[in-house]
């Protein structure tokens, strides 16, 4: 491993058909960057005429999902009564704190013409005190833009390169996408305890180190670096503030309390969580045994 990177974690690809799923976070290596305890990358990929994804209704408590997307589009609704179609450009954060409900399915358009999948699904844990807070959304699609003619980056979450996101922050966060055409460059700000880096799209390297797609890339503590692409790439960079307290997960929940975790799982199997307005129907029952945990 290079002198560069503090840890390099190759996440593990679930396969489900039409497109691919590589889950960097949590996992046996590492359980958080910063406040992300969960990243998913997944696609691209160009679905058939008539398919799509539908994730029906799960749960979620003491977490913000971030959802990001490069191509397609995704229905969005919760239990709160939110609705939002996501597309590029638009960072949905849905906060569940005491519990929330909700479902992401393809929209009818992106079906009719064959749905794109391509883009970031992440969560954040909440802090110490706020885990229990209200549920909440909200969609912000004026971000902040960073660009010259061969770099561009968006500033999703918190604030990076002297510009700062109005997207909520529980916790200090850190989140970009960053679009390198040939021969462009781009500092990584040092700023955060902690940061990450992942390659998503085409080539890039890191002070000269080649990054390889889809591995995630934890950077070494105050260390400034330069994100460079001789043929064009796009990459991700997350992080924030290191958490004092463990956190714990299991399937969609996460709690620094395991019998909060428990009384969720209880919750769940009871139907004591609220339904999603205009999604009542279906819903993902209460795994055995969850893909998702942490490893304490």
């Amino acid at each position: 491993m290079s002198d560069l990177f503090y840890q390099t974690i190759t996440p593990t690809t679930h396969d489900l058909g039409d497109f691919k799923v590589r889950r960097a976070l949590p996992g046996r290596p590492r359980t958080m960057v910063g406040p992300f305890i969960f990243v998913d990358q997944f696609g691209p990929a160009d679905l058939d005429i008539g398919s799509g994804m539908d994730v029906r209704p799960h749960p979620h408590i003491n977490l913000a999902t971030v959802t990001w997307l490069f191509e397609g589009a995704i229905d969005h609704r919760d239990s709160i009564g939110s609705f939002s179609t996501i597309r590029p450009g638009t960072v949905n954060l849905m906060t569940a704190g005491t519990g929330i409900v909700h479902s992401e399915r393809s929209p009818q358009d992106e079906r009719d013409r064959g749905p794109k999948l391509y883009g970031m699904q992440t969560w954040l844990a909440l802090p110490d005190g706020q885990e229990e807070i209200a549920p909440a959304f909200e969609a912000i699609s004026d971000l902040p833009v960073v660009e010259d003619d061969c770099a561009k980056a968006v500033v999703i979450m918190g604030e990076l390169w002297g510009k700062r996101a109005a997207t909520t922050t529980h916790a200090e966060t850190i989140y970009a996408e960053i679009v390198l055409a040939g021969g462009g460059s781009l500092p990584i700000d040092a700023g955060a305890d902690e940061r990450a880096v992942m390659l998503v799209g085409g080539e890039a390297s890191l002070d000269g180190e080649a990054l390889e797609l889809y591995t995630l890339y934890v950077l070494k503590p105050g260390e400034a670096m330069t994100l460079t692409s001789q043929t064009g790439g796009r990459a991700m960079l997350l992080g924030g503030e290191a958490f004092a307290t463990q956190r714990h997960v299991w399937w969609n929940f996460v709690s620094s309390d395991r019998e909060r975790i428990n009384h969720a799982k209880e919750q769940w199997q009871s139907g004591a969580f609220p339904k999603v307005p205009g999604d009542e129907e279906e819903y993902i029952p209460l795994p055995d045994v969850p893909k998702t945990v942490s490893y304490p």
